[in-house]
This record gives structure tokens, sequence and C-alpha cells, in this order.
């Protein structure tokens, strides 16, 4: 089924392949043509290589790293003429770097914090490319505000963050023009990487939920690129995400990268969960690593959060420390208790409930009052948002409130900071800072809590020290609804929305005990020093590496257009059918043998009508009338349906119930393929089945002759899986004295006689045919001797 695409996605191009490995002196695989079409429709001489269309002139391994902005600060020189750029030393796809090997080039591609006159574009991306190894993505307007301001900050950033557009007000109805926009830009985006990439040599390592149908279009040009996406964001849950109009287009998109990466189990398994619902996607778990099935390919699925750049931290409180900035900050708080916040300016970073938690903890501990002061510092926003303007208005009410019922002369409980701040700035404050307190009710990592960690044990070196007076100690209140939250199990976990637990966490975090501070600090910095930003891109590259390994042992063709493009991987012995190889031996063998498959060959898996057609009974008599051909239909289904549906088929032979019984025609008698003859063990089974049937809407119970079979493919795909996991355990110790196999498959359990004998052909046959259905589409297998 090829899925509809709402942009021209129909330009295909020549495919090529990367080696694998990390040697110098590699063999080049033999590249495959990109396709559009069924796998029978491929040609053996279309798998020659080809040459790339894109060669590079830089040898051995590099990272193309894609993001939605580039790691640069620019701006326009003093004379106007021209601009500067240097590096944005905050930028966390900058720092991946540094667990990238030291001879590993990385290039990044993504666009630019500011505007660009298109007369100086070709001279900027020529200077960028040579100085910084940046290769910059220039927009049209009519794009950009489509794709980033309407459809990934108003529609799919609250999605995935759980708020859904119940009315118009909030700005986050689905648009078409928005999603085509987005669409748009990540085919634009694909054109730069493309201008930079050797796919025999890159890697490529796109980033967030901008870019999400970036790895569709870099598939199609090149089947065995070796190419890895991680989402900083939540993935939201099936019943959150399945309302997004757009979501198979999408979750196609993601698996045609090699790994797909998430900061906690949690957005992993609703991943997959989706792929399940959505797509009928399997997964498993081996060896501790996680892989999804699709079309004969492993898509690996990585869970690692992020950490922070320890070296960045450090440069950062020296650089405060040499401004005075955190000796100001400890006069200005000098007897107080610091309670921290730092957050962005969003719905979702539960500002307002954190404000109300410091009030409620006023009310309830007066002893804190003229003591506890809470420091909250709003970053600017990044774009223009939801709500913002409500949001502000709102945080302001409740900071004024709560000053007037609690300030005094020379105390303020609240201070709040909406201006932009330095890095340097911002670990001072980290540094002088008893606790810090993050509310945020969805948030996919933040990493304020890891910096305030790294902040609190000192700098090293002389300095060590200098700035936090005597042990090291933190306190962390933390929403359980953020990424970071399940690394930090020292921390006190909250519901922020639940004020008066909130309030109470406050307090317990600055009432606690000396000695227990600077053990939960201690748990917390050898984590956080450990696993860093360097460790987490390190580890993502070996696993894109041993992910992308079965890029050599398969064969690939890519299938299908728009969104429903798909790379199929086969096993490289695998030949495809020939119609004139099918032919020629069918002319030549002087007796053939001919099975097909009912389900799915014959007749559509789901279609609801399950007789066949006057077309289907017409071709099976004239394959029939040719004295030198056996045909068989081999089918699950019980002997009485074949025979009634075809009875106009006088010399064809029916195996039903997957050869239990077999007849070769109309005139013969049904065999059974089997000495066994009691079927008892169905009065211990079916209770036990309905029992699990009465307790899984969507589940029933077929009984045939041979066997009974429980199905569950209408049952909730989760819940299905589960019961029937719990009951082949239980069918298994019911029935194990009983002479038959307890067996599961694709959405059903069957009980079934044990290893009955399979009936052979007495007459000398040279050609066999079977006809039936893959997972992934139909198939047909020939062998002749």
């Amino acid at each position: 089924m090829i899925s509809r695409s709402y942009t021209n996605l129909l330009d295909l191009a020549s495919g090529n392949f990367p080696t694998m490995g990390r040697e110098r002196d590699r063999r080049r695989m033999p590249r495959v043509m990109t396709v559009t079409g069924s796998i029978c429709e491929l040609d053996d001489d279309q798998a020659h290589s080809v040459s790339s269309e894109n060669p590079s002139s830089l040898a051995g391994d590099r990272m193309i790293v894609v993001a939605n902005l580039l790691p640069l600060k620019a701006k326009r020189r003093p004379d106007n003429k021209g601009w500067s750029f240097n590096w944005n030393e905050d930028s966390l796809i900058l720092r991946l770097r540094d667990g990238l090997p030291e001879d590993m080039e990385v290039i990044y591609v993504g666009l630019l914090c500011v505007d660009v006159d298109p007369i100086e574009q070709d001279d900027v991306s020529n200077y960028l490319l040579e100085k910084f190894r940046c290769v910059p993505a220039f927009l049209p307007p009519n794009i950009v505000e489509k794709y980033y301001e309407d459809f990934c900050k108003r529609h799919l950033w609250p999605l995935f963050h759980y708020m859904l557009p119940f009315s118009p007000d909030h700005e986050g109805r689905f648009d078409r023009s928005m999603w085509e926009a987005y669409v748009s830009a990540n085919k634009l985006f694909s054109q730069k990487v493309v201008e930079v990439l050797n796919p025999e040599d890159d890697f490529v390592w796109i980033h967030d939920y901008h870019l999400m149908v970036l790895p569709t279009f870099l598939r199609r040009r090149f089947n065995r690129l070796r190419m890895g996406f991680f989402l900083h964001s939540p993935f939201p849950s099936s019943e959150i995400y399945r309302t997004l109009p757009v979501r198979e287009e999408i979750l196609k998109a993601l698996l045609c990268a090699d790994i797909v990466g998430f900061h906690t189990f949690d957005y992993a398994r609703h991943f997959l969960s989706c792929c399940s619902r959505m797509l009928g996607l399997e997964y498993q778990s081996k060896r501790g690593y996680i892989g999804l099935e699709y079309y004969g390919r492993t898509v690996g699925i990585k869970i690692m959060p992020v950490g922070i750049h320890m070296g960045h931290i450090e440069n950062m409180k020296k650089l405060a420390a040499k401004e005075l900035k955190l000796k100001e900050l400890k006069q200005q708080f000098e007897g107080k208790t610091v309670l921290l916040g730092v957050d962005d300016l969003d719905i979702f970073k539960g500002i307002n409930l954190k404000l109300l938690a410091m009030e409620h903890m006023l009310k309830q501990h007066p002893k804190w009052e003229g003591q506890a002061v809470l420091v909250q510092i709003v970053n600017p926003t990044r774009g223009k948002g939801i709500d913002l303007k409500e949001i502000q208005a709102e945080i302001l009410e409740s900071c004024k409130r709560i000053n007037k019922q609690f300030g005094k002369p020379g105390y303020e409980p609240v201070v709040y900071i909406d201006r932009p701040i330095s890095s340097s700035e911002r670990m001072a404050y980290y540094s002088i800072a008893e606790c810090v307190v993050v509310t945020a009710v969805r948030d996919g990592m933040n990493l304020t809590p890891y910096e305030y960690i790294a902040c609190r044990q000192g700098m090293s070196g002389s300095e060590a020290d200098s700035d936090v007076d005597g042990p090291k100690k933190s306190m962390l209140v933390v929403s359980e609804f953020i990424g970071c939250s399940p690394s930090l199990s020292g921390a006190i976990r909250v519901n922020p929305w639940n004020v008066e637990a909130t309030a109470e966490a406050m307090n317990e975090a600055i009432s606690m005990a000396e000695p227990e501070k600077q053990l939960r600090h201690e748990k917390h910095y050898r984590y956080v020093s450990t696993h860093d930003v360097g460790y987490w891109a390190r580890s993502f590259l070996q696993d894109m590496e041993r992910t992308c390994i079965d890029h050599f042992r398969k064969r690939t063709y890519g299938i299908g257009l728009g969104f429903g493009f798909r790379v199929v991987a086969l096993d490289p012995n695998f030949r495809k059918l020939s119609i004139d190889d099918i032919e020629s031996a069918y002319i030549k063998s002087k007796s053939r043998a001919i099975f097909l498959d009912y389900d799915g060959t014959m007749m559509p898996q789901n279609s609801i009508i399950k007789s066949p057609s006057a077309e289907v009974i017409s071709i099976l008599n004239r394959i029939c009338a040719d004295q030198n051909n056996a045909v068989f239909i081999v089918s699950g289904r019980g002997r009485d349906s074949l025979d009634k549906w075809f009875s106009p088929c006088r010399k064809l032979g029916l195996a039903a119930e997957h050869g239990y019984f077999l007849r070769w025609s109309q005139d013969k008698d049904w065999e059974t393929c089997s000495q066994n003859s009691g079927f008892g063990w169905m009065h211990l089974a079916e209770p036990v089945m309905q029992s699990y049937t009465d307790s899984t809407d969507g589940s029933c119970i077929e009984k045939k002759e041979s066997a009974i079979v429980w199905q569950y493919g209408d049952a909730d795909p989760g819940f299905g899986f589960s019961q029937a996991k719990e009951m082949l355990d239980h069918l298994e110790s019911v029935l194990a004295n009983e002479p038959v196999a307890v067996k599961s498959g694709q959405f059903i359990v069957e009980v079934k006689p044990q290893a009955w004998g399979q009936q052979r052909f007495s007459c000398r046959k040279n050609l066999y045919i079977f006809g039936g259905e893959s997972k992934n589409g139909r198939f047909c297998a020939l062998h002749w001797r």
C-alpha cells in the first residue's frame, strides 16, 4: 500500500551505499540502484555498480550533524558590511564532537539564527564551510514561517508535550499547508546534506522533531547510508500521537534511519507502541539492544539521556569568579537560603506552579519568612509559542502577590529575573543556591539539574573550593515528568500539579541534615561527571556502527512512492523470480507440482468475502486441465469450507487445516495425515481459551477438526500479546501430558496434534512452484531439478 504524499517526492535518484568499519583501507561494497516498484519487477542487472553523484574529496569517516540551528552566533559588522560569526558555546550539537574520534571530521548543517540577504548567501555559505565546517540552509520566507513557527512550535511541539488542539484559540489545529511547508523545509535540508555527503564514508546524525521526515529524503537517494536520528523532546503516548493526521508518514520517515534515539525508556516505549499499533511492527530485545524489524532491516532503538560538557561548565565558573559576579551574589544573598529556578518561558515549564509552592511553603513554615528566597530566572523564548502573554502576566501577578504578603525591608521572597543572562552569571547563581527546583509539567530532558550539580562541586586545580565553602552539597526538587528525573535518584521527585506536596518537598530539601545532602550530591556528581555529552555521543556512534553492520550482509531495494518509500533488505543469496525462467522451466518440465496458499495469495488477506471469485476458479481449472500439473490449495481453513468453495474444480487438490486433511482431487476421499484419532485434549484446552476470550475484548476461538485456535487480531495489540503469552504458559501446563503442540503465531495461539506425518508425492516431479505471502508482500518460490 502506498501512502499519499502532499509534496513532490517523486523525483527518484540513483542510490550508492557506504561501507562499514573504521579502517582506512576498506573494501568497496557493490551498490544497488534505487528503483520504485515491487521486488518481482526488479532485474538482476539493475543491481550493478553505479557511480556516486556527489563524490567527496575528503577521505575517511566524517560525521554530518544536521539540526534546525547551526551552533553559531552571528551579528552584523559595525560598518554593516558583512557578518561576523563565532561558535555558540552553549550549543549541545557543538559539544557532542568531544565524544567522537579525534580524527573524525564533523560538519554541521542547519539554519542560521539571523536572516541573510539572498545576495550575501553564497559568500556566507563559502565562508562558513571553510572556516567553521558549517553548511547553512537558507529557507524561503514563505516556508520558514509555516515550517517553524506554525507546524513545529504551534502544532508538533505542543502535541509532543501532551497538549491537544481542543480549540482553534490555541492556534494548534492541523493545517495541510503547514505540513507541506514542513516537508519542503526537510527536503531543502536534505539537499544541503547531499552537497557535502560522501555516502561511502560519512555518518549522518539528525537531531530533533524539526527534521523528522528528513531520513526519507536521504534514504531514497542512498539506500545504505549510515544514518541516525535523536529526538530531544518527549515522544507522547500512542493515545496522544495517533491524533496527528500525518502520524504514519512521520513514523515511516523515522524508520528510514538506522537508529532512533530517545532520552528515556518511556519515550522509546511510546514510539514502539505507536509502531506496533499503527504499522503492525514487532520489536525484540537481544543482548540488551532493542531492534525493530522493518522490511528486513533492523532499526535500532537507543535509550541514552544526554549529558553536559564538564569543561564548559568549569570555564564558565572561572569566568564568573573573574568577573566578580559570584562575590557580588554572595554579598546580595548573605544570610539567606536561596532556592533557584532556571526555565524557558513556555507553558510547560510550570513556573507559576513553582511560585504557588513557594507561597504555600512560606504559609505552612513561617520559620522561612525573611530567610528563604526563590530566585526565578526566565530565559527568553526561542519562538512565538502559545499563550506567552497570558503566562507572563500570571507569573508577574504571583510574584507581586507573594512579595507583598511576605516581603519586608531588606527581604524579597521572590526575585524574578526575565532578562537575558550570560552563562557565567547563570553558573554564579548555581553556586550560591542551596536547592534547585524544576517543576516542568513535561520536558524532554532539562539539563538545569546537571549544570547545578557540576557547579556545586567547585572548580578543579588551585581555585578549588574558592567559590563553594565547606563540603560539597546540592539539593534537587525535580518534576517526575522531565527526562533527567530517572537518572537523579537522590533528588526529591514531585508531581508539580500537587502544589502542597511540592511545597513540602522544598521545605524538606533546605531543612535536610548536612551529611545527607553531601551523600546525595556525591551520588549525583558521580553520574553527571561520567555520563557527560561526550559519553552520550560516543555511545550513540558505537550503536550506530553496530546497527549498520547489516548493510554489508543484505541486498537492499528501494520500493514505494512518497512516505510509503522503504528499503527492503534481503538475504545476499536471495534471487528474485524471473518470469522468463518460470516460463522456460514450466515448458521443459514433464510433471509439475504447484502449491498455492489461499488467504493472502488466492484471496486478499483482509477481504471480508472469503470465497474465491469466478475468475480464480476459471484460472485454476485451466491449470488443472494440463495432465502434467498437480495443483494443490494449501490452507489453514477446514475441509468443509474448501470443499464448498472449490467444488467446480474437479481436478484440484486440497490440503485443509495446514495439511492435516488431504484430498488429491474431487473424486478421491479425504486422507488424514496422522495416526492420532483422539481429541479429548480439546475439552481441556477450550475452557482455558474461553476464560481468556471472556476477559480479552476482540478475541475469539476458532474450532477446527484437528486443532483449536485463539485469535486476538482485533484486540488491543499490547493487551492481546500479554494475554497470549500468559495463555501459552497456561496451556502448556494444562496439556503437558497430552500428545499436542501449543504454538503462538501472528495474533494467534494454536493447539494441534504433535508432529503428524507428512504426505509425499509418489510420482516423479521436476518442477515445484509455491505461492504464498510473506510479511511484507506476496512472494512465489520456484525450484526444479
